[in-house]
């Protein structure tokens, strides 16, 4: 299982170095993608199951729908098309491919094993499957301040989002003050 962690823990720092150096948002999400779905099979190879199901269908899941959608609605014109079909060439999906098909053999893998993922021993840092119970007294536990701080944090980028998207701050601000 040591193996297994190191190779999922390789491909997400590769897919996630591919992130930071592409230039097209669109082979950076689909890095991203990898790199979410390698991160959450290290989460599942700790013992941790529940996280890396969590991992999966939050952010690999409806976060990067909203991230595509977000680019569907910025992609307008004739020019954009011919860029899309440039970036539809085999070249563009191979290597993320490849890093796919490489967490895919590892999950199969895990899956057929007999071990249990996760057991003591099998991975560094493993003390045992983690339980959802567990999980929810830590967060809601000694690290309640933390997550009340991440929370914050988020309304903090979502109220910053509104403001710098208006169109016309200015009418936005005397429609608040009753003007």
């Amino acid at each position: 299982m040591t193996v297994l962690f190191f190779i999922a823990a390789a491909v997400a720092v590769v897919a996630t170095f591919m992130v930071i150096t592409r230039a097209n948002a669109m082979h950076a999400l689909l890095y991203l993608v990898i790199s979410l779905l390698a991160v959450a099979l290290v989460f599942y190879v700790l013992g941790a199951a529940f996280i890396a199901a969590l991992e999966v269908i939050i952010y690999a899941g409806a976060i990067m729908v909203l991230f595509l959608f977000a680019l569907m609605l910025l992609n307008l014109g004739p020019e954009e098309e011919a860029q899309e079909r440039k970036w539809l060439r085999l070249r563009s999906w191979l290597f993320p491919s490849i890093l796919s098909a490489v967490l895919l053999a590892e999950l199969v893998y895990l899956l057929a094993s007999k071990g249990l993922p996760g057991a003591a021993g099998n991975a560094p840092g493993a003390q045992g499957v983690v339980e959802v119970k567990a999980v929810g007294a830590a967060l809601f536990g000694p690290y309640l301040l933390g997550v009340e701080l991440a929370s914050v944090l988020l309304l903090a980028g979502l109220v910053a989002t509104h403001r710098l998207t208006r169109d016309d701050p200015e009418q936005d601000d005397a429609e608040t003050r009753g003007g």
